[in-house]
């Protein structure tokens, strides 16, 4: 892995309409690509991390354009608290205008890493953080995400979020078809038994050559399952519509079941 340090031009980026899964209006990414290499990601396919040394600079300008009432999604495409964060905490350095602007926003990541800023995240206005996960077994998470914190250290850190009042959730993204579905109530019970807000969930997509590479890591894990996903997926980067419409009803019920919102209703 390597890390290099560049100037962009700039750092948040207009969603052309709010976002419907994370309620957000702009978002942010301080790093570039990421280290954390989960095989089912593209942000993981190139081993240099670009590191956005002047995002502070340019983050403190742009506010100024950013009315009150707009949402930022923290880390919506490269994970903010990826390994290089401990060393340049340039998240934490965000954060904090994103706090002394008053200014809301919403973080994603899969790191507890996130706890460090439990100082500043507890003062930003109406503050949220999902913590994403693909699975509650060892065995899955570490075949897939072997670089990421264990799934119970994930969990724990939704509770004590929740536990300083600051609204976290999980996010079951992306959902591996056929590998977690049996999973399903026992990942549900447990957000809700970590005091999570809401829980979110995405399918998972193959676009270009992430599904070649993808379905060479699943020969691996599974061989059985290559010919399943070969028809799950067919000609296109979805699973298809049938697919994708019972495990949103099936994740749908269960949240239902356990008093958690499969969604964000921003207040």
């Amino acid at each position: 892995m390597q890390y290099k340090h560049i100037k962009t031009s700039s750092l948040l980026n207009k969603i052309t309409r709010r976002d419907k899964l994370f309620i957000g209006d702009y978002t942010l990414d301080p790093y570039q690509n990421c280290e954390f290499g989960c095989l089912y990601c593209d942000s993981s396919f190139d081993k240099n991390i670009y590191i956005k040394s002047n995002a502070v600079e340019l983050l403190e300008k742009e506010l100024k354009n950013i009315g009150k009432n707009n949402v930022i999604i923290v880390g919506s495409v490269h994970d903010p608290y990826q390994k290089i964060e401990e060393k340049y905490q340039l998240t934490r350095k965000l954060l904090r205008i994103i706090e002394e602007r008053g200014l809301s926003c919403h973080i994603l990541t899969k790191s507890n890493l996130v706890n460090r800023d439990i100082d500043i995240i507890s003062k930003i206005n109406n503050c949220i953080v999902t913590v994403s996960m693909i699975s509650l077994e060892d065995s899955i998470s570490k075949f897939f995400e072997k670089n990421i914190p264990s799934s119970i250290e994930r969990m724990e850190t939704i509770e004590k979020l929740s536990d300083i009042g600051v609204k976290s959730g999980l996010a079951l993204i992306p959902v591996l078809p056929h590998i977690v579905e049996r999973e399903f109530e026992n990942i549900v019970k447990s957000a809700n038994a970590h005091k999570a807000h809401h829980l979110l969930y995405r399918h998972l997509e193959l676009k270009g050559d992430q599904k070649n590479i993808f379905i060479d890591k699943l020969r691996e894990f599974k061989p059985t399952l290559v010919e399943k996903y070969g028809k799950l997926y067919k000609d296109s980067y979805m699973p298809n519509a049938d697919y994708i419409d019972e495990t949103r009803k099936t994740l749908g019920k269960l949240c239902s079941n356990y008093n958690l919102k499969n969604k964000i209703e921003w207040t």
